[in-house]
């Protein structure tokens, strides 16, 4: 589902999510793995990131993979998920009968999208990675899947909100499943730490820029709020900040007609120029060039 173009995060490289035929960047990805067409190149047996959230549906077939370097041994009639960044590690390339599907921090940022950010599956707060699932929840989830296969590969008017409205059911069905199964709390001090960081972000943003900022609310100092956050991430904690701020440009840029003046105003920076320089310093594109290409994406 991703492509050999990475992006340096350390010494573990990030792979984006990629269409299956072309390499091109795309929000959402979904695919069914007949169990004879799924080549894992083999850079996927190394350690590496995935820069969206990936999800995984069992039927048929088992491997063993790691995740953040807790092994897991995947098998039929259970459920794998993933967050942005977390390290995956495969041990072989074994084909797998089922559903795999992926989307982005973006495609979550899209104003119909927003609700989804909030659910347990998304926020998984327990870090877990593995659903059981009994003969029911089988039936359900394999039937999602299919018809967001189908819709996918179809394309059409209408995609975007079609694939948006599977995914919903889908997440929606899968949190009532974790809640079960994990219920809904932090696993470690560390990991709520990240969360708490997280959702301040979300409040703060157009505010807040720096991470001093946010140690202080936590009541932190900023050398250890950094140390916890990359530890739990893989990321620094300047760069969760400077990441809320390109989804919420984004946003705007795609769902308003506010000049990127008026964007950079709205998210707190100083001026244009230093907005402009700071966007395309994260996303390689400028404001404008972003807009015209995420808005031909989405048409």
């Amino acid at each position: 589902m991703s492509v050999l173009t990475a992006t340096e995060n350390h010494t573990i490289p990030s792979y984006p999510l990629v269409t299956i035929d072309g390499g091109k960047p795309a929000m959402i990805v979904v695919r069914e793995a007949n169990g004879v067409d799924i080549i894992i190149d083999d850079a996927f047996l190394l350690p590496h990131r995935k820069d969206y959230y990936f999800f995984a549906f069992i039927e048929q077939g088992g491997s063993r993979h790691w995740i953040d370097f807790v092994p897991y041994t995947v098998k039929p009639g259970h459920f794998y998920f993933t967050v942005p960044q977390q390290v995956h590690l495969k041990e072989e390339s074994t084909p797998v009968k089922g559903y795999i599907a992926g989307f982005t921090e973006e495609f979550l940022a899209l104003e119909e999208n927003r609700m989804l950010r909030r659910l347990p599956i998304i926020q998984n707060p327990a870090g877990a990675h593995e659903l059981v699932l009994s003969e029911d929840d089988i039936s359900y989830i394999e039937d999602a899947m299919r018809k967001m296969t189908i819709e996918f590969e179809a394309g059409g008017t209408w995609q975007n909100q079609m694939l948006t409205s599977w995914l919903r059911v889908l997440v929606i069905y899968l949190s009532r499943l974790y809640n079960e199964q994990y219920g809904e709390h932090c696993i470690t001090k560390s990991y709520c730490l990240l969360k708490s960081f997280q959702e301040l972000i979300g409040e703060h943003y157009a505010s807040q820029h720096v991470v001093a900022a946010y140690a202080n609310l936590l009541n932190i100092t900023p050398g250890y709020l950094n140390d916890v956050i990359k530890q739990q991430s893989g990321k620094t904690a300047i760069s969760h900040i400077h990441n809320r701020l390109v989804v919420e440009a984004k946003r705007k840029l795609l769902h308003t007609d506010l000049s990127v003046k008026q964007i950079a105003d709205e998210l707190g920076f100083e001026d244009a120029a230093y907005f402009n320089r700071f966007f395309k310093r994260i996303t390689n594109t400028t404001p404008m060039a972003y807009r015209q290409q995420i808005r031909e994406m989405y048409s």
